[in-house]
């Protein structure tokens, strides 16, 4: 009777994966493959019903198949009544929500507290919040006359308390805009934009109306009341700011009131939503306004913290002065922040109370309910996709760098971006990046670096009092619990049902032991040494998403093989001061995203890796003195057709067995040449490679061989940023334009070269990549003595860094040369006798950052006891200069 037992349950199990199959989106594959072996299993016991009387060995495995289909329904049945629990539980919830919203609406009171927060909180001292540049922006924009079109919009975006109200008051109030304007009206929008109460105060403020007018005005309705605003309007210049809008609906819903008038006429927006101010109008770039100044920041301060003595006209205290002015310092120019601060420390008299909120700055500040009320409105705004990966970003300590690319990887391994997006051919990554531009149009997060096309985010931050405001939110909603080990106390983190846990820089001892079974995210930043992970116990953890750790108190790393226990897993990242060892059981995380490896020593990654079917992003980083230890792979055959990052692995390795050929979806390619006589085989496989985008080489040692013929190379249309590290040779049967022209793709943006020991001057071949916005000579890239940037050159060009050209004595820049560069940075150029002639036509250059310079330059551009240096003319149109370690001639 066991096989019809078996049959009967292998039946049941069947039945439910078919009919239940419907919560199990996560997992339906499985459940698919598991139906199927059920499916042979039936026909195997058909075929052993008459034998298993027999045999044993058979009988056993019978037996053994019993006992795991009933286990099997068991589970299952288990899970549905989970699952109907859930059910139960939230139509309860369900019930109280719709009673809830049966109960009178409470809008209008938040609408009245809104606008009394801005009347009195975000109105700053506008005297002394100048926004001197901005303020010329924005009334060179209002006071234009050129534009004869309807609709024209000026807009002033920022995050909530920048001062974009104060701004747009101080444009609306100077006396040049009461001259130019015939009328001029302020309406207060918010989040609960209210057309019919809009087009109401705009009449009030443009019509001016006596006792009687005002009364019938009053009863008009909605649609009355526009037509009636847009007839006082047409035959006047007029100017209307709509404050505090957020969202394009608003706008499109109250536009239809507000004709062409006269010639000159404006619309001013302030917002913190930059797709809403670009969609208002498509001709013009919106304002952004920009943090304060330190001088200004202090100003404003003291005149919230220190009203006596400003009155008094006397200064504070020294103590006093010093404690301020690293508190002000810690709210980064931020005016909401500024006063808040003042205003605390007003009512504070001695220095131990001014000593107990710099301790914590940000979290007295958060719990200032002014302060809290105006931050978290950004958040409650936000679409229900969006709060999670804005709550994700308090993973990342105070002031950190974020990557973009890691960020949007990190996103996707917490399911933050459906899958199901790539059934209609996006990409989760496209998406990922869509979020991310969302959330800095919503001034929520900050541009910190952009690539080289100077359109897409490389790095990215997010403001202090933002991240306190994650950080509170995450903790309020049980998202995330941030580890700050105090300097006195070690953090012993047992048992807990946490779902996330980040632990910062620290100098405490920290340990994580017990069972985590909630614990879906675990990130340690903490200094390693410190760090104690009970991680061998991987059932601790099972239910773990991402990890990332790392082992800084051993030469080898023998990764522990429970880690293949952690079926979860969609993101790893490994970090090790020595060698770092994969088991083969890392085979089994089937559901593996991103692999991201960081040593000092060789990488041993087993084959079973390169065969999971969900991996994308493959990192191995090596951090040895030399920047690519050896590393040992195994690339025999590489299975997954989803590898989108693969880096940085041997060439070798890559050109047996056809590998390159299986990497059809490969975007970002890194590798290492311990032969040059790979590179050539390499190459021709590159150019079928019609995906791919960036592409790292690296010749090693470069001291003793050089790159073959590099033309292939050009062929590589799609490329567009290219690093190559190694010796190059020049043809001498070539002009050296021809020869480096010869091989570098045309679309080039970006591109590195090292160690490539040219002997003519590179930027006269370069200057000809008409596309190229970042340019990178590093370390004997160039050998000979001399450079030039000619006139019309670089037309694109970004950002320039040159570093370690020990040879070079002379450059010069035409005028018309680089019109575009920012960014410049000059680092060990021992023989340099002077900066570059003619760097004073590039005018939009923004930063120079001088590193290990000799003493004897770098005074030439400085201004010693009142006396400017011979070359200071040549960069006195910089606004900002950095000099680190000046060195002696």
């Amino acid at each position: 009777m066991a096989d019809a037992i078996v049959y009967l349950a292998i039946q049941r199990i069947s039945d439910l994966l078919i009919h239940e199959a419907v919560f199990l989106n996560e997992v339906r594959d499985e459940v698919d493959r598991l139906k199927d072996e059920l499916m042979r299993m039936q026909s195997f016991l058909k075929d052993a019903d008459h034998k298993q009387e027999q045999d044993k060995r058979l009988h056993d495995r019978v037996a053994e198949i019993r006992d795991l289909a009933y286990r099997a329904e068991d589970v299952i049945d288990s899970f549905l009544l989970e699952i109907k629990a859930l059910q139960t539980k939230l139509k309860e919830i369900s019930r109280s929500l719709l009673e809830i919203s049966d109960e009178p609406e409470v809008s209008s009171s938040t609408f009245s507290m809104q606008q009394r927060l801005r009347r009195t909180y975000s109105h700053f001292e506008e005297e002394v919040v100048s926004f001197k540049g901005v303020t010329r922006d924005v009334l060179a924009q209002l006071l234009r006359e050129d534009e004869d079109r309807p609709h024209v919009v000026v807009s002033i975006v920022g995050m909530g308390g920048i001062g974009k109200t104060t701004l747009a008051k101080k444009v609306y109030n100077h006396i040049d805009v009461k001259r130019h304007f015939d009328c001029l009206a302020w309406a207060f929008i918010s989040q609960k934009c209210k057309p019919r109460e809009v087009f109401h105060d705009v009449l009030i403020k443009v019509l001016y109306p006596s006792k009687e007018e005002r009364e019938l005005i009053d009863i008009l309705n909605e649609n009355e009341l526009m037509k009636r605003l847009f007839d006082a309007l047409k035959e006047r210049r007029y100017l209307v700011v709509l404050d505090d809008i957020w969202r394009i609906e608003d706008w499109n819903s109250l536009k239809l009131a507000f004709p062409q008038g006269k010639k000159g006429s404006k619309i001013l927006f302030t917002t913190q939503n930059r797709e809403v101010a670009l969609l208002a109008d498509l001709c013009r770039s919106p304002i952004e306004v920009p943090f304060l100044s330190d001088d200004d920041s202090w100003e404003l301060f003291s005149m919230k913290a220190f009203p006596r003595y400003r009155m008094e006209s006397h200064s504070c205290s020294k103590e006093f002065e010093m404690l301020g002015k690293e508190m002000v310092k810690k709210c980064g120019g931020l005016p909401l922040a500024i006063v808040a601060l003042g205003g605390l420390l007003a009512i504070k008299e001695s220095l131990a109370e001014w000593n107990m909120v710099h301790r914590n700055i940000h979290a007295h500040l958060i719990l200032v309910e002014q302060v809290k009320r105006i931050l978290v409105l950004s958040y409650n705004d936000l679409p229900y996709y969006l709060k999670p990966c804005f709550l994700y970003l308090c993973h990342f300590p105070e002031d950190w760098e974020i990557s973009k690319k890691e960020l949007i990887r990190l996103w996707i391994a917490e399911g933050f971006i459906s899958p199901s997006v790539q059934s209609g051919g996006i990409l989760m990554e496209d998406v990922a990046e869509q979020f991310l531009t969302e959330l800095i149009n919503r001034c929520l997060v900050q541009v910190d670096k952009r690539d080289s096309t100077r359109t897409s985010v490389k790095t990215c931050r997010i403001n202090e009092f933002l991240r306190e405001l994650c950080m509170f939110k995450a903790e309020d909603e049980k998202f995330l619990e941030v580890i700050q080990p105090s300097l006195i106390d070690d953090v012993i983190l047992s048992a807990s049902n946490l779902r996330r846990i980040s632990v910062h820089p620290s100098e405490r001892y920290v340990c994580l032991k017990g069972k985590h079974l909630n614990l879906q995210s675990l990130m340690l930043f903490q200094n390693e040494n410190l760090i104690e992970l009970h991680i061998s116990k991987c059932e601790n953890f099972k239910f773990l998403k991402v990890l990332k750790v790392a082992r800084m108190d051993v030469e080898k790393w023998n990764v522990s093989s429970k880690i293949g226990n952690l079926h979860f897993l969609r993101y790893l990242g490994l970090r090790c001061a020595g060698e770092i060892i994969l088991p083969e059981s890392i085979g089994k995380l089937n559901n593996l995203h991103t692999l991201q490896l960081q040593s000092c020593g060789v990488t041993f990654i087993p084959n079973v890796v390169f065969q999971l079917e969900r991996l994308r992003h493959i990192l191995v980083i090596n951090k040895s003195a030399f920047g690519c230890g050896a590393t040992s792979h195994l690339l025999e055959r590489i299975t997954s057709k989803n590898i989108e990052t693969l880096k940085y692995f041997a060439g070798k390795d890559l050109i047996e067995k056809n590998t390159m050929l299986r990497l059809t979806n490969i975007q970002s390619l890194g590798v290492i040449f311990w032969r040059s006589k790979d590179v050539e085989p390499f190459l021709k496989a590159v150019v079928q490679l019609h995906r791919l985008r960036s592409l790292h080489m690296r010749l090693f040692p470069y001291s003793i061989q050089s790159y073959p013929d590099l033309e292939p190379l050009s062929q590589c249309h799609h490329l567009l940023k290219l690093f190559l590290v190694g010796k190059i040779e020049e043809d001498p049967h070539l002009r050296h334009i021809d020869h480096i022209s010869k091989f570098i793709p045309a679309n080039i943006t970006q591109l590195t070269l090292q160690e490539s020991e040219l002997k003519q001057d590179p930027l006269s071949a370069l200057e000809k990549l008409h596309q190229l916005r970042i340019l990178r000579l590093l370390s004997n890239a160039f050998e000979g003595t001399k450079m030039i940037c000619s006139a019309n050159a670089f037309l694109q060009l970004d950002s320039l860094e040159i570093e370690n050209l020990p040879e070079l004595e002379e450059w010069k820049i035409e005028e018309g040369a680089m019109p575009r560069l920012q960014n410049l940075y000059l680092c060990r150029m021992s023989k340099l006798r002077m900066f570059p002639e003619g760097l004073r036509f590039v005018i939009a250059l923004q930063h120079m950052k001088l590193d290990e310079m000799n003493r004897s330059l770098v005074e030439k551009i400085q201004i010693i006891d009142g006396r400017e240096g011979v070359d200071f003319f040549e960069v006195c149109h910089i606004p900002s200069i950095e000099i680190f370690n000046t060195k002696e001639d």
